[in-house]
């Protein structure tokens, strides 16, 4: 057993304290401020649940445990967002499925492209059985440092870019569109015809500025907060993903909770799971309406089976090893 001097212990406390914003290292044992952050802004989704989950669990502790949340980037882009979650100096993080494929390879099955049929095939797989074991699995990951809370919706991604509307594949050629940072998701674009770019978010908008990409693919509310209509007018409903999103409570902190407080906002994130569904489907509306009022071009694509077709060889290279996940979720009714 490890043996810690008076002074060690002393100096263990004055980090918890800085670490969780706590002003008195004395207060460290019995109040801890939990960091959150989220590339988005205040008032988006995914934000706003975990504001309110924060307000829920302040009240459930008495003022003993609440959530601090730095929005738009504050404390980076997601790659570092979750580095600073692996070693404690934050503890909540909304993440895309993206950058966690390559660490559990079972993830990389969401970020497959046309993997959901709709909104509520995907639903039904993430709040069912599937939904759980992922999470688990990313939670019992022995190097991934992070505790898999709940899923979000994240919509359906469609591509942008500054030159044209996408109605075919062959509308693609050509054109360099910013993918996360995930092999499958640069494999998916190239296969559909354009130059995947792997980027951070936090990159994207100098990155159209100044042509390094002629565009990108998100939802509508991201495409709208981020103001991207201003660099990439074109919005073309190609839905070619549609990836939930994770949110993950840093392992070191989570180890120094009690088993009580550890179920309590398991609960909790499970209820702003559902919280924010409600919340995204009203922003994507607004966000529509915003976006045409702010003058971008938004266009169908009349037939995606040429798109499905495309990224036949995305399917053969990632999901032969997952042949049994995939069919479990096509399975799903």
């Amino acid at each position: 057993m490890a043996k810690y001097s008076v002074t060690g212990l002393g100096a263990a406390i004055a980090i918890m304290a800085l670490t969780f914003g706590l002003s008195d290292p004395a207060a460290a044992q019995t109040k801890m401020v939990l960091k959150a952050t989220d590339v988005h802004p205040l008032g988006y989704p995914t934000v706003e649940a975990v504001v309110r989950m924060g307000k829920k669990l302040e009240t459930a502790t008495n003022g003993r445990l609440s959530i601090q949340m730095y929005p738009s980037m504050q404390l980076g882009g997601e790659k570092e967002m979750i580095e600073q979650a692996q070693v404690g100096a934050l503890a909540i993080a909304r993440i895309s499925v993206g950058p966690m494929g390559p660490l559990v390879p079972e993830l990389n099955v969401f970020n497959m492209p046309f993997m959901f049929r709709d909104n509520a095939h995907m639903e039904k797989v993430i709040d069912g059985p599937i939904g759980d074991e992922l999470l688990k699995k990313l939670s019992d990951h022995p190097t991934a440092g992070l505790i898999g809370l709940c899923w979000m919706n994240a919509g359906t991604r469609n591509v942008y870019n500054s030159k044209k509307p996408i109605r075919t594949v062959e509308d693609l050629k050509g054109l360099k569109i910013r993918m996360m940072g995930n092999p499958v998701f640069v494999d998916t674009m190239n296969a559909l015809g354009g130059n995947g770019v792997a980027m951070g978010f936090d990159q994207l908008i100098s990155a159209m500025q100044t042509g390094v990409v002629d565009g990108a693919e998100n939802n509508e509310p991201t495409y709208s907060t981020g103001q991207h209509y201003r660099y990439a007018k074109y919005y073309s409903n190609t839905g070619h993903l549609m990836i939930p999103e994770i949110l993950v409570f840093s392992k070191k902190t989570w180890e120094s909770l009690s088993k009580d407080d550890q179920a309590l906002i398991m609960k909790l994130s499970k209820e702003a799971q559902q919280e924010q569904r409600a919340l995204w489907y009203d922003m994507e509306k607004k966000s529509l309406a915003q976006i045409k009022e702010a003058g971008a071009q938004v266009n169908d694509v009349a037939d995606k089976k040429q798109f499905q077709a495309a990224v036949k060889p995305v399917w053969d290279k990632y999901g032969a090893q997952q042949q049994a996940l995939i069919q479990r979720i096509q399975d799903v009714k």
